[in-house]
């Protein structure tokens, strides 16, 4: 595995220091692909997580959101899988645990199984202080007439 030193980030950038533990995360994150899963972009500030979660209920799965990372994690019960003797298991049935940064902003909409397919819908909710503003431009001439005027005022 190809290993990665951002500590010159650290050195040379400030105030970047989240943005290099990110990439150092994601780097060293690798679970192994499972489960699989897709990102897709709804709208323009809607998104989704996919998860294929065959064989898992509900109550194994457990969805946190904290300080802009979702953990998504899954445990099945031991159940009935201690009595069955099986010839060939191609079915995964081991624990999990995927971790996704969210940028600022966004939050976790709502989550639901269907079909042994997690969805997981994100969006982002920018605050109104941080939409872009239009700022209308006043012509020099404008102001200058204003100007005269206002002075033709005081001189009478």
């Amino acid at each position: 595995m190809t290993t990665f030193d951002f500590s010159p980030l650290f050195r040379t950038a400030i105030g970047f220091d989240r943005l290099a533990n990110q990439l150092n995360s994601a780097v060293s994150n690798d679970s192994g692909g499972y489960p699989p899963y897709n990102i897709e972009a709804r709208e323009e500030n809607a998104y989704r997580i996919t998860m294929a979660v065959a064989g898992f209920s509900e109550s194994d799965l457990n969805i946190v959101s904290e300080q802009n990372t979702l953990t998504v994690s899954g445990k099945q019960g031991d159940g009935d899988s201690k009595q069955r003797d099986y010839l060939y298991r191609g079915i995964a049935n081991r624990a999990f645990e995927r971790r996704f940064q969210l940028a600022e902003h966004v939050s976790v909409q709502g989550a639901r199984l269907e079909n042994g397919l997690l969805h997981i819908d994100l969006v982002r909710e920018i605050p109104e202080a941080m939409k872009p503003k239009q700022i209308s431009i006043d012509s020099g001439a404008d102001s200058r007439l204003l100007e005269s005027e206002s002075k033709s005022v005081k001189a009478a």
